[in-house]
């Protein structure tokens, strides 16, 4: 249980962190901004026009007598307005760091120097690591949604569904969060997406701890705005505590200065800088 509380820790130091680098944090928030509007857009315009594409997609209901028609489209343009408002909030987060992976990386490096002293680096051109990111967020949705399908027929469940299984999906989309927002600092450290969920996996609570309350504050866009870039640094600092670049401790404690690695072994041996090409 005590994981729990270190990754909610993790996730309060990454929103210190920002609230005291101010420069870090402004560029930060610009992704999020970005895709809140593109988001809204799109929510407004199917709020405008949904109606009218049920309508085109249901040509066989235009003889149904009233008031059968005006309550069948009704019904499946707030069905549609629903499942689009589900599904910008499961994406959200791979959305804003596929906009945003230039600023948030910038970000991460500036957590990992504060820490240790350097920032560890892929050595792969920005394409490469846009394509990676791009590639591993849509692998992380299609989970997402999966779980999701599986909970929302398990909520058909009396008591069970009304209780149990909306926490169980609170922490399916924290850990699916958590892993999201660490990739950023495990993908310029060269860890592909299998070995980062089997990192997580061996710590379920610390990533539960970290990125359910996160999934609980993201269902208000507005909110996740704000929080995105002192989540990327929280992710940062969780990312060297699962990898035991903060100590054998491995309390998440906060610090300065150069760092001792897992074994003994100095943190600059243990991560060498590798220029990027």
């Amino acid at each position: 249980m005590r994981d729990l509380g270190v990754g909610f820790g993790y996730l309060m130091k990454g929103q210190r962190w920002v609230a005291q680098h101010g420069k870090q944090y402004g560029w930060g928030l610009l992704p999020g901004l970005i895709t809140l509007v593109l988001y809204a857009a799109a929510l407004v315009s199917l709020a405008l026009w949904g109606i009218d594409l049920v309508g085109w997609a249901t040509p066989f209901a235009d003889d149904w007598s009233s008031p059968w028609l005006g309550l069948f489209r009704g019904f499946l343009t707030a069905l549609l307005f629903a499942l689009a408002l589900l599904l910008s909030v499961i994406t959200f987060t791979a959305v804003t760091l596929l906009i945003g992976d230039p600023f948030y990386e910038s970000l991460s490096e500036q957590v990992d120097i504060s820490e240790c002293g350097h920032a560890p680096e892929s050595g792969l051109p920005l394409w490469r690591d846009l394509w990676i990111s791009a590639r591993d967020s849509l692998r992380i949705v299609v989970r997402a949604l999966v779980w999701g399908v599986l909970l929302f027929a398990l909520g058909f469940i009396p008591v069970v569904g009304q209780t149990v299984v909306p926490v169980i999906g609170f922490c399916v989309t924290g850990f699916f969060l958590a892993e999201e927002l660490a990739a950023v600092a495990m993908q310029r450290r060269g860890i592909e997406l299998r070995e980062r969920l089997a990192l997580l996996r061996s710590r379920k609570r610390l990533a539960w701890g970290f990125g359910t309350p996160l999934a609980v504050a993201f269902l208000v866009p507005f909110v996740a705005v704000f929080l995105m870039p002192g989540a990327v640094a929280g992710a940062t600092l969780m990312t060297r505590d699962l990898l035991g670049e903060n100590g054998s401790d491995g309390d998440g404690s906060d610090g300065g200065g150069s760092r001792t690695a897992v074994g003994g072994q100095d943190d600059d041996a243990a991560t060498p800088r590798i220029p990027r090409t």
